[in-house]
């Protein structure tokens, strides 16, 4: 299934897209893509309504983030062999955990914010895993079924305050406007491979990012359990995976996002997000 929320800031209501691409609207099944709604036995439930008896959403409605606002948003930084080497990073011996700040989620196509006084927004096509079910000293064995799906995120990063503010890399990865996730929450008896999806991001047209999912040095079973080790993740918390190279401050000389620039984000089965850059007005 594909997952989606939709309608204006605020007031998103779930969906789901029907055989025909239609949004459907879900709301007399769900109230929300969230908690308890994410759960295998929610997600099987639906799978035996029939679609078609389902109001259609307006044509061309805005899509909220493919999930309702997570109670924990975890970022692993340096998860891509060649990303690690573009920065010149060593190659991690354990994942590197970071927050993002949850209240940063936005739907996959809203405008992207360079925060206040920034003059190094980046940019970050990532895989995200969105937790299904309460996971808590999770074997690898038994991760993938903790997962209740996967989508795109944009893990938008401001570098200097990332890098050279000193202190947790937090600093750069939480403002407003830098979580885009969606356009779908895809489950994952639609993917294949989660460990060979082809991922991109294009800047006003330019191919910037051209990677896949196989070069991550710690793939979706170890992360969601390496991370079940140290914390509780609770259903419709979010794990964005790391980046393949083509980022901003990986490249000769280092490039970083204006206002007035468009960004489009795509993960092979997971859709395509596009983002206009605007600059902070306040």
């Amino acid at each position: 299934m594909k997952l989606v929320r939709f309608g204006q800031p605020g007031a998103e209501k779930p969906g789901i897209i029907d055989a025909g691409g239609v949004i459907r609207d879900v709301s007399a099944h769900v109230a929300d893509w969230a908690g308890a709604a994410l759960d295998p036995q929610s997600l099987a439930r639906l799978k035996s309504v029939d679609m078609s008896s389902l109001p259609a959403a307006p044509a061309g409605v805005r899509l909220g983030s493919c999930v309702a606002r997570p109670g924990n948003f975890i970022a692993v930084g340096l998860n891509f062999a060649d990303h690690a080497a573009e920065t010149g990073s060593p190659i991690p011996k354990e994942p590197i955990l970071f927050n993002k700040a949850p209240n940063c989620v936005q739907g996959p196509d809203d405008d992207v914010v360079i925060p206040k006084g920034s003059t190094k927004t980046d940019w970050e096509v990532e895989l995200a895993i969105v937790i299904g079910k309460t996971a808590l000293y999770v074997s690898e064995e038994d991760a993938l079924s903790y997962v209740a799906g996967y989508c795109i995120c944009n893990d938008v990063s401001e570098r200097e305050y990332q890098a050279e503010r000193s202190g947790q890399w937090m600093k750069g990865k939480g403002c407003p406007t830098f979580g885009p996730l969606g356009p779908w929450l895809v489950t994952p008896d639609e993917i294949e491979d989660v460990q060979n999806l082809k991922m991109w991001l294009e800047i006003d047209g330019k191919r910037v990012q051209d990677g896949s999912s196989k070069t991550m040095i710690f793939g979706v079973k170890h992360l969601v359990s390496y991370i079940s080790q140290f914390m509780q993740m609770d259903p419709g918390d979010v794990i964005t995976t790391g980046t393949p190279p083509g980022v901003g401050l990986g490249m000769k000389p280092q490039r970083f996002l204006k206002a007035g620039e468009t960004m489009k984000v795509g993960i092979e089965g997971l859709g395509v997000q596009t983002q206009k850059v605007v600059a902070y007005q306040g």
